[in-house]
């Protein structure tokens, strides 16, 4: 499917939503290395990740409250990729230009950004870089389902614990929750109902990571030189 096509199908999508597919993501080679630039509509255009192999970089936050329960937000109607799933905290992608480039420290970044676009979260005594514990990078590929539209990533994946007010965008979230472990397998026990990276990091890691920050051991599970490949 050419970009035509792909343009075609967002004609009647959120406008919203549309001009944020112009924002420049930062193109990888498989080592996480930044070769270039692309837009979010063409890394993330099905055709062009098949063809060429694009390949972009991401993040996965998983906020905690101070009584370990996981925020979940469910996405949004109006996305273009993978809307109306629930997913974890804040996921996106530290952008070209504007400061986000340098790896864990870019992302972190890029996750006070969108906590603050996504769910509202604005006072950085909640929620800054130095609350968030970065891990480890997963590197998978998943299809929207419909040909069009898909991801391949290297997702930084971001652990934090603060007590928070949000404020979600309806444009970006439809709802948000708080769950306990038992809830969360409830809802994984539906895997359409879920985004493929937050299932993939979910029967991967999760539950191990969220003993350990309940243990106060979080440290004890970063692997930071370790990509890998799901």
């Amino acid at each position: 499917m050419s970009l035509d096509a792909v343009n075609a199908a967002i004609s009647s999508s959120d406008a919203v939503q549309v001009t944020l597919l112009e924002e420049k993501v930062l193109t990888l080679n498989d080592q996480d290395e930044i070769i270039g630039t692309a837009t979010k509509k063409e890394s993330h255009a099905w055709t062009v990740i098949e063809k060429d192999g694009m390949l972009h970089r991401a993040f996965s936050l998983f906020l905690f409250s101070p009584d370990n329960k996981l925020l979940l937000q469910k996405r949004a109607a109006e996305k273009i990729t993978f809307p109306s799933l629930w997913t974890n905290s804040v996921c996106s992608h530290p952008l070209a230009g504007i400061g986000e480039e340098d790896g864990a420290e870019g992302v972190k970044k890029a996750a006070v950004r969108k906590a603050e676009h996504e769910l509202g979260i604005a006072d950085p005594a909640a929620l800054s870089e130095k609350d968030m514990t970065f891990l480890t990078r997963m590197h998978y590929k998943a299809s929207n389902g419909d040909g069009i539209w898909g991801e391949h990533e290297i997702d930084y994946i971001l652990i934090a614990r603060s007590e928070v007010k949000l404020n979600p965008s309806a444009n970006e979230v439809s709802d948000v929750k708080y769950v306990t472990q038992d809830e969360l397998r409830a809802i994984l026990a539906d895997p359409s109902a879920v985004t493929p990276w937050f299932k993939l990091i979910c029967e991967a890691w999760l539950f191990t990571w969220w003993d350990a920050l309940i243990a106060d051991k979080l440290e004890s599970c970063a692997d930071r030189d370790t990509i890998h490949r799901l």
